[in-house]
């Protein structure tokens, strides 16, 4: 990477491309860029955003790449047919793939922190970031969401941070097996169940992820995980079941706003009060402090910058409340992610009337069997599932499973469960559901407007 480049990104939108554009920029790099929602007219914010920081913007149809001596970067869901590739090949620019050009600056860090598995990826990745920033040390981060604590009234998408130390902080992706390119002196692993890959894809990914790592933090209470432990040349582990680890939980606090526990490393204790709710949350914040340790820090330390983390946009975030009623909106998109999110809403009385958009039509294809068993599951027995079809913004897809067949197994189990495909639609179903006391879960990933529909159905209920 060099500061006397041009780089276009193709989907700058992005969750994992609008960060990334945004520390070149911050590094003095010339950067530009179009997105298929620009173009829809969606997301007015997030690219006033961008321009306010020097970064052009063009509609999607190759009029922006002009140069060949440009860099287009490109995400996964950018397909070979967009204009703006095809201007590039047409003009001899370079192509590069977004994770390629993250794992350059990551790799060539001469402290980096990669944070994977399949959940908590984004909360781990902003806490370790947060312990680091509050502690002096500086660090660059690279977030796959938006972190409450870097957000000021000129920086609401906050999901990038520019430091000047030589640590570099990142979330690193599994799905599109660019997680392979990364060579980490800390490697971080939550987590491994089926997500975007078989199980047995994951494994291999996350084994050679661990094995390159100078120390690799890992969670013993998942036993995919806990099995790595063996293949790491240094190990600090985490438990909240009481395993034999470095770090252990214990004494959970829930409330409806957060988690309060102790964390115990042999003979050192530390009381933390955590403002992001739920054991899962538990879990990334020892993840989180395994990392801070790996970087030298005094677990007293690190447990008192963890005290002020905010949380990250997305996660189990409080839209607001109107006649009785209260909106969350939540980026949970796999089975453990539903069921860590159902988990910790359980813990407080309320009916749940979830409204859940997949992804995209292959991730139902390969979880549509999980997703059926997670609802049917962790549901309760007055709660609601409302499905829309899978997110889609254009390009060829196969329809084989639809959100149709999930609600049919989920209300062979015994469940409440509607498809409806519009979901406009399913808003509408949702105000006639609702009632004083009841919670609704606004649910989905890869889908920024969702955010909007979780703000917009408040301002339903309150009218």
């Amino acid at each position: 990477m060099t500061v006397n480049r041009r780089y276009f990104f193709c989907g700058i939108g992005g969750s994992g491309m609008l960060p990334l554009a945004l520390i070149l920029r911050a590094q003095g790099c010339a950067v530009s860029g179009s997105d298929r929602s620009l173009d829809q007219g969606r997301m007015a914010q997030k690219f006033d955003f961008l321009r306010a920081r020097g970064i052009a913007l063009f509609p999607q149809d190759g009029s922006g790449v002009t140069d060949a001596d440009m860099i287009v970067v490109a995400s996964a869901a950018v397909e070979n047919t967009v204009p703006d590739v095809e201007a590039a090949r047409r003009i001899g620019a370079t192509l590069m793939a977004r994770a390629e050009l993250l794992a350059q600056l990551f790799n060539a860090a001469p402290q980096s922190i990669g944070v994977a598995g399949t959940s908590g990826k984004s909360t781990t990745t902003g806490m370790i970031g947060w312990i680091l920033s509050a502690t002096g040390r500086d660090p660059t981060i690279m977030n796959g969401a938006v972190m409450k604590n870097f957000v000021t009234p000129d920086a609401l998408f906050a999901s990038a941070l520019v430091g000047k130390s030589e640590i570099f902080v990142s979330e690193v992706d599994e799905s599109d097996g660019s997680i392979a390119r990364y060579t980490p002196h800390i490697a971080v692993l939550n987590n491994i169940a089926l997500d975007h890959k078989s199980l047995e894809e994951l494994r291999t990914l996350f084994r050679d992820f661990v094995a390159k790592a100078d120390v690799a933090v890992l969670n013993l209470d998942n036993d995919e995980t806990a099995t790595l432990a063996a293949t790491a040349k240094t190990a600090i582990t985490y438990s909240l079941s009481g395993r034999p680890a470095q770090l252990q939980a214990s004494g959970l606090v829930p409330a409806p706003d957060g988690i309060a526990f102790a964390v115990r490393e042999g003979s050192t204790m530390a009381r933390i009060a955590l403002h992001v709710p739920g054991r899962h949350n538990v879990a990334n914040a020892l993840a989180a402090l395994g990392a801070a340790r790996a970087c030298g820090l005094s677990l007293a330390e690190a447990a008192r910058a963890l005290g002020g983390f905010t949380g990250i946009k997305r996660r189990l975030d409080v839209v607001g409340s109107a006649n009785g009623i209260t909106v969350i909106d939540d980026f949970a998109h796999n089975p453990d992610k539903i069921a860590a999110t159902l988990a910790t809403l359980h813990d407080f009385p309320g009916r749940l009337l979830v409204m859940f958009q997949p992804h995209g039509y292959g991730p139902l294809r390969l979880m549509k069997d999980a997703f059926i068993a997670c609802f049917a599951d962790n549901l309760g027995a007055g709660d609601v599932l409302i499905m829309p079809e899978p997110v889609y913004f254009g390009g060829t897809v196969e329809r084989s499973a639809t959100s149709v067949d999930v609600v049919r197994g989920v209300e062979a189990a015994g469940r409440t469960a509607f498809a409806i495909a519009d979901r406009a639609a399913c808003g509408d179903k949702l105000r006639e559901l609702a009632r004083p006391g009841d919670r609704i879960v606004v649910m989905g990933a890869r889908d920024d407007t969702l955010s909007q529909f979780a703000a917009d159905l408040v301002a339903a209920i309150r009218s």
